[in-house]
Parts: structure tokens; C-alpha cells; sequence
């Protein structure tokens, strides 16, 4: 049985580390950045890991 391809959108917003773990960059830092206070942005800068209910469907769309 040939191996599923991985889903390339997902390639592009998540990635797994050396452990296992899967992160992915905070969503609301695109546009509109005018709008949100300077606290906010600084709060949305950076990685984060993905929910733990998420995990497994991200990883498999990844193709892992």
C-alpha cells in the first residue's frame, strides 16, 4: 500500500521538534496590527504548542 502524502498547508503552519512535540506560530499577528495594543502583539510573538486535543490530526496531516 503506497504511503499517504502529507498535507502541504499543514507543512507550512506546524512543525515537529526532536521530542515529538508539535508547535506552531500564535495566530492574529498578520494584520490589523494598528488596531492591537503593544502588549497584545508582544503576547502573540513566539511559538506555541499545539493543543493536546489537536496532536494527533496534526501529526498525521503532517504525515508522522
Amino acid at each position: 500500500m503506497p504511503k499517504m502524502k502529507s498535507h502541504s498547508g499543514m507543512g507550512k503552519r506546524a512543525r515537529v521538534t526532536g521530542g515529538g512535540k508539535v508547535i506552531k506560530e500564535q495566530a492574529n499577528r498578520r494584520h490589523k496590527l494598528e488596531v492591537k495594543s503593544s502588549r497584545r502583539k508582544r503576547r502573540l510573538a513566539g511559538t506555541v504548542d499545539v493543543s493536546k486535543a489537536d496532536t494527533k490530526r496534526v501529526k498525521k496531516l503532517l504525515g508522522r
